[in-house]
């Protein structure tokens, strides 16, 4: 991620780059007029294919990449992995119309900074973009409850996987909700607790999993089976 999102992001001040890709213009050109209107993000440029997605991504130097998971030449997932690898910082948020959990959970363990489904509002698509952009998991709750669906009959973990520390309950509770897509906003007013100690709880997690991120936590939570039932009332993001 670029030093000038960074540096204001955390203060809720801050200017993304972002480009867009996808294989259809009119798609394009529907996520360019719905991101015009939220002043913090410039689509700075826009590519037909995978590998001009990657190819546009580090000549912008973008910090987010709104990615068409069914792209010629190279598909998404594919391209996702090349950007990642290219450009590691930037985050990629993946359109698509795939709901299979192995899908899913593969595209969040290549390292996608969320997972929205097509037929998505484009309001829906703003709000999953300033999501990713603040590191939280916009993922739609369609999919969500396809992955969920899978592991319910899963029983939880008693003890944490070998190799790894053990995970406190509170730990547990948090971790439940970071793969459920919650921000650490809602995290904090399920547990009436702060944000703050959310991403404290967060870090510890992310230790103790040996993982990198809140994305790969949440795979991790839905593969060791800490997910137990799915979400009440969850919303669309």
């Amino acid at each position: 991620m670029s030093g000038h999102f960074v540096e204001h992001a955390a203060a809720g001040d801050f200017h993304a780059r972002v480009v867009l890709a996808d294989r259809v213009d009119l798609v394009r050109a529907g996520l360019r007029a719905a991101l015009e209107f939220d002043p913090d993000v410039e689509v700075v440029g826009e590519a037909r294919d995978g590998r001009e997605a990657v190819a546009k991504a580090r000549q912008f130097q973008a910090d987010l990449v709104v990615l068409d998971a069914d792209m010629p030449e190279i598909d998404g997932l594919s391209a996702l992995q090349l950007l990642k690898q290219t450009c590691p910082k930037v985050r990629v948020l993946l359109l698509g119309t795939c709901t299979a959990p192995d899908y899913v959970c593969q595209v969040l363990d290549a390292g996608a900074a969320g997972y929205v489904l097509k037929a998505a509002s484009l309001s829906e698509v703003r709000s999953a973009v300033r999501e990713a952009l603040r590191g939280d998991l916009p993922i739609d709750a369609r999919v969500v409850r396809q992955v969920l669906r899978r592991v319910l009959d899963t029983p939880a973990l008693e003890a944490s996987p070998p190799g790894h520390e053990r995970l406190s309950a509170r730990e547990i509770q948090v971790l439940e909700r970071v793969a459920r897509g919650r921000t650490n906003r809602q995290i904090g007013e399920d547990l009436v607790i702060t944000p703050h100690t959310v991403k404290a709880h967060i870090e510890h997690i992310l230790a103790k999993l040996s993982v990198r991120d809140r994305t790969q936590a949440a795979v991790r939570a839905i593969e060791l089976g800490y997910v137990r039932k799915a979400p009440v009332g969850l919303s669309r993001f």
